[in-house]
């Protein structure tokens, strides 16, 4: 199979574009190198036997439509995205940028592709039904929620009007060893409390998220080429875990007994609780979570180790 993965050099998507070489598929990557690293992709980049093409653009270039016709890919990976606190900043490559992959992969006869969605789309649900399915209705509270949904509004529309199949994974919190110290709470934490730095909270640390290692996550999207044709999929463990609770057990598995963070504005939009209900990634998936979060964290913990602050 020839895929293509946008945000291919990005934690997550560079964790998929070594699962897809593992099991020997042809893969382009495209990402404008803005928060991706190529040093993601330094062990598929040196393995000679490897078919693998990294292109550094931009998904809201026209450029993007035309490089992913000229590619033909058989199934499209879409994980490129922005976090952008301007709305129209972040509908820009959210949206318009995702329109151009939609009709690169229309045009390049693509048979499906597979987004990645996020939490964010269920906006904030009340706490008695958690964890959320995806029968619960969307109601972004952000921006990047609402760009998010629009998105996999126009994946049901290029389904009937192109026959191009999707299947959109609402991601919970995704961590794992390549993940920025700017990416995400497991990051951060790993960073200041392996080499002695501030670590910093949003709010109090009550704020709960569905924490999601990376490799588990990186099997549903390959097990989603195949399966759960037009549907949005939850993908997450179901649990709520505190930001507080995460940062003890961080701190425990790296020996470090006093912390005593500093505390910072909570970023707006953000919610209070989220769980991910992954019951129908396994009835149509046959996809479950196996990492624990005391496994994941330890995985995170010996990468940062290895690195330089």
């Amino acid at each position: 199979m020839r895929a293509l993965v946008t945000g291919g050099a990005g934690f997550i998507g560079s964790t998929l574009v070594d699962r897809l070489l593992a099991e020997g598929h042809a893969v382009d990557v495209v990402d404008d190198l803005s928060k991706g690293r190529l040093v993601n992709l330094a062990d598929a980049r040196a393995d000679r036997s490897a078919e693998l093409k990294i292109h550094q653009v931009d998904i809201r270039s026209p450029e993007m439509a035309e490089l992913v016709a000229r590619r033909e890919p058989e199934v499209v990976y879409h994980l490129a995205a922005a976090f952008d606190r301007d709305p129209a900043a972040d509908a820009v490559v959210n949206i318009v940028g995702s329109l151009y992959v939609l009709e690169g992969a229309r045009m390049a006869g693509s048979r499906k592709v597979v987004f990645a969605a996020g939490a964010s789309v269920y906006g904030e649900p009340d706490p008695d039904v958690m964890p959320v399915r995806e029968s619960h209705p969307h109601k972004p509270v952000s921006a990047h929620g609402v760009a998010k949904k629009v998105v996999v509004d126009y994946l049901q529309l290029y389904r009937e009007r192109h026959d191009l199949e999707f299947t959109a994974l609402a991601l919970a919190t995704v961590y794992g060893p390549r993940q920025a110290s700017t990416g995400g709470v497991v990051g951060a934490f790993a960073e200041a409390l392996l080499h002695g730095l501030p670590v910093v909270v949003r709010g109090d640390g009550s704020q709960t998220r569905d924490f999601v290692y990376v490799d588990d996550v990186v099997d549903a999207f390959v097990r989603a080429a195949d399966r759960g044709a037009g549907l949005l999929i939850n993908v997450g463990r179901g649990v709520q875990t505190s930001v507080r609770h995460v940062l003890a057990t961080m701190a425990e598995a790296a020996g470090v007994d006093d912390v005593s963070p500093k505390h910072a504005d909570r970023a707006p939009g953000e919610v209070d609780r989220m769980a991910l209900d992954p019951s129908r990634a396994k009835i149509h998936l046959g996809w479950e979570p196996w990492t624990s979060l005391e496994e994941g964290i330890a995985q995170v913990l010996e990468a940062r180790a290895a690195r330089p602050a």
